[in-house]
């Protein structure tokens, strides 16, 4: 359920968005908020939250397969296959991080072939927040607003807070990171990111999921 929801927040911000995916996007994670927790907890004693997940699910497909995704689904591919984190729960525990990395007014440096004149990364996150009503006066405190959304629904379905939480040993960690982080820097869905990382930024967001705040 959480992959979904990141397939179609990455969908929405990416440089290959269009007027055709974020509608899927935006529809697809307003089911997701509403319907996860519903049926995570009840499962099949809950048909109707189960089949608006699996709707959810399909439009978030379908809007990721026309608009691609970004750097979260790049370091969750890489981290998944380094420490068998599972892929679900390792978008989980990047998502917020990359949310925080992309909304900036200056990136250093925007994707290579943007679409937009100007990065908009904040803007679009904050129409999310707007989309499924966690307020909000300024774009960047609904930023902070869809954040904070994202973590209560995480713990709703039972996710650890960090990668260290979630088993991930911090020694092996701390000594493949840079290795890591290159191979994260080189996955396809790198180029879709609204906002392109370097690979030092890259390994400072893996580290921030596996400590937390």
């Amino acid at each position: 359920g959480i992959d979904a929801l990141v397939h179609a927040i990455e969908a929405y911000v990416s440089v290959m968005a269009t007027d055709y995916t974020n509608g899927m996007a935006l529809e697809a994670i307003r089911i997701i908020f509403k319907y996860l927790p519903a049926s995570y907890a009840e499962g099949a004693a809950n048909l109707k939250a189960r089949e608006k997940m699996a709707y959810a699910s399909t439009m978030a497909g379908m809007a990721f397969a026309n608009a691609f995704l970004g750097v979260c689904h790049s370091m969750a591919h890489k981290l998944g296959s380094m420490y068998h984190v599972p892929h679900g729960l390792a978008n989980a525990l990047l998502l917020n991080e990359v949310i925080r990395f992309n909304a900036v007014e200056a990136p250093t440096k925007q994707a290579a072939f943007p679409q937009y004149k100007y990065p908009n990364a904040i803007e679009r996150y904050a129409r999310i927040a707007d989309y499924i009503g966690v307020g909000g006066k300024t774009p960047a405190d609904k930023v902070e607003n869809l954040i904070a959304a994202i973590e209560e629904l995480k713990q709703k379905v039972e996710i650890p807070a960090t990668l260290k939480e979630a088993g991930v040993e911090e020694k092996p960690f701390l000594e493949n990171l840079e290795d890591l982080s290159m191979q994260a820097f080189d996955d396809q869905c790198t180029g879709g990111n609204p906002r392109y990382p370097l690979v030092k930024e890259i390994t400072e967001m893996y580290k921030k999921a596996y400590y937390g705040k």
